[in-house]
């Protein structure tokens, strides 16, 4: 079994976006105000299949501008480098 998400950046009525992230297996869905949010679901759900996802697949609506995107994808490059020093503090912590 294949454990896929989905995750699908949209607007609400007062022009907010958030993501709509989906457990493909179950159906499940969880909506993330934030970037924060997101990642502790994605931990959440992941934690059902002992960690491991297969793949996270991203959508937009159409109605998402391109400045939402530019401040997504700056947030997740923050997120990234985040985990990849804790990561590096763990490998140091090993040898």
């Amino acid at each position: 079994m294949s454990v896929i998400f989905t995750s699908t950046i949209k607007m609400d009525e007062e022009q907010n976006w958030f993501i709509e992230l989906k457990d493909m297996v179950d159906e499940s869905v969880v909506l993330c105000k934030n970037m924060d949010e997101y990642s502790l679901h994605v931990e959440e759900l992941g934690t059902k299949y002992g960690g491991h996802v297969d793949s996270v697949n991203w959508y937009k609506d159409q109605d998402v501008p391109a400045y939402v995107m530019d401040e997504i994808r700056f947030k997740m490059a923050e997120l990234k480098q985040l985990v990849e020093q804790e990561a590096a503090k763990e490998l140091d912590l090993t040898k």
